[in-house]
């Protein structure tokens, strides 16, 4: 029989029984559905990271510790599966008892000039007391260089980045404005906001003061304040190598003038007691990734960890793929359901069609003949089955982005797409499709096929 005897019969046979066609057909509909609306789910989550990391140019992004320092050390500088001896020390070969690598200007000036390295700069935040409409909130305050703030690493949605390094202005985080009551970014803009800064008083640290301060006086602490214009709204604020979200930026300059304590957390506290000077982690942006791996290399020789995005990136991925196989094995139960419909509907239609088989048989259609006439059927119900499970998918998937994104919306946050449709998931959801149909139909197409024409024929 010719492709097309075969297609005009396999239609022919689920037509006449419409009703259980359209309800198999139907369960291999809601499989597929069910399967691409996970798949797409994995997808799209993994296209909003990579692309994030892409457009925040953080795979360009490598951090620098002092030796010891960085993700998960201890504040004396040892790395705690070490038994002592620090991760970095390791590395270089470093005998015990050598003095560590100060990672200060004269460094930060030796990283910036490697191959590859195209800016450094500290990462350098402090806590503030911070005014603005007549409210105050305590938040972490973060000296970016303004060639940083103006590039891809700060997305400004209001306003602009401030215009030197010596301006006495700030860009405030979207999140930080709804904190403070602020609706309409764009109305903050020009506005007058006060960071008060705490430092040590020195005056209070004579014998007076002491005395002062230990019959239940006040701390040895003075309180500054200092005025900033507002003049961008960021979509989001700028990450330290903590994971501690800054939700305000002010250039180095301005922050220069200010005064505050020399620590701002217990492990600055420990470099400062045991006389390690220096900042606490340097930012360093390459010209490519692909310089990451000989940066990363030359950093280590100097004596000081590090810690590169790229390879935080790739640790993500991975565990999209551990996402995307749990998400798949959710949506394979229904497609398992829908392929014990197909069997179903398969044998219903042997037991119901034995004396069609026996006369195919008796006109010398062969056991290949009758085996391919059940799997065309089973294989039409699954192209049919693919074809509007993968629309299905993309409806249900396009209306739940909608409410999500309405619900977000109205808390300030960004609509994004959740779910991701590439051109082969489509293909790929077809050819799923008609593969498990035709798995389904195998076993019906051979017992057709096994039928005895003389008994067929005798069959009522």
């Amino acid at each position: 029989m010719r492709f097309r005897d075969h297609m005009e019969l396999s239609l022919s046979n689920l037509w006449k029984v419409k009703l259980r066609t359209l309800l198999t057909t139907a369960g291999v509909v809601v499989g597929i559905g069910a399967f691409t609306a996970m798949i797409s789910f994995g997808l799209g989550m993994q296209k909003n990271v990579a692309e994030a990391f892409r457009s925040l140019d953080l795979l360009n992004t490598v951090i620098v510790f002092p030796p010891g320092g960085g993700p998960g050390a201890r504040p004396d500088g040892r790395d705690p599966a070490a038994g002592g001896e620090s991760g970095a020390g390791r590395e270089r070969g470093e005998p015990a008892g050598q003095a560590a690598a100060v990672l200060d200007d004269r460094a930060l000036e030796a990283i910036a000039a490697l191959p590859g390295v195209e800016t450094a700069y500290p990462d350098v935040s402090f806590p503030a007391l911070v005014r603005l409409n007549g409210r105050e909130e305590f938040r972490l305050v973060q000296v970016l260089p303004a060639r940083i703030a103006g590039s891809k690493a700060v997305r400004i949605r209001t306003g602009r980045p401030y215009a030197s390094d010596e301006a006495a202005e700030i860009i405030v985080d979207g999140f930080f404005l709804r904190g403070v009551g602020v609706k309409d970014p764009a109305s903050i803009l020009g506005a007058r906001l006060e960071l008060v800064s705490v430092s040590f008083d020195p005056s209070l640290l004579a014998p007076a003061g002491i005395v002062s301060f230990l019959q239940g006086g006040a701390l040895p602490l003075n309180r500054e304040t200092y005025a900033f214009t507002v003049v961008g709204v960021s979509e989001s604020g700028a990450f330290g190598p903590e994971g501690v979200l800054k939700e305000l930026m002010i250039p180095p300059g301005a922050a220069g003038k200010i005064k505050s304590l020399p620590f701002r957390s217990i492990w600055d506290v420990f470099r400062l007691q045991e006389g390690r000077a220096g900042y606490s982690a340097l930012n360093v942006r390459l010209s490519s990734p692909a310089d990451a791996e000989s940066v990363k290399t030359r950093i280590r020789d100097m004596g000081f960890s590090t810690f590169a995005l790229a390879d935080q990136f790739a640790q993500i991925r991975r565990g999209f793929l551990f996402l995307d196989m749990v998400l798949a094995a959710i949506g394979m139960i229904a497609v398992f359901v829908a392929a014990l419909g197909i069997i179903n509907t398969m044998i219903m239609s042997i037991l119901e069609r034995t004396r069609e088989i026996g006369i195919m048989k008796a006109v010398g259609a062969g056991d290949g003949d009758v085996r391919s006439v059940f799997v065309f059927e089973a294989s039409v119900i699954g192209f049919l089955g693919g074809l509007f499970g993968y629309g299905l998918g993309w409806a249900v998937s396009r209306a739940i982005n909608r409410v999500v994104n309405y619900f977000l919306a109205r808390q300030g946050v960004p609509a994004i797409d959740y779910f991701a449709f590439p051109w082969w998931l489509f293909l790929g959801a077809l050819a799923f499709a008609v593969a498990v149909s035709l798995a389904a139909g195998l076993y019906p197409a051979r017992r057709a096929a096994r039928v005895d024409p003389v008994q067929a024929l005798r069959h009522d």
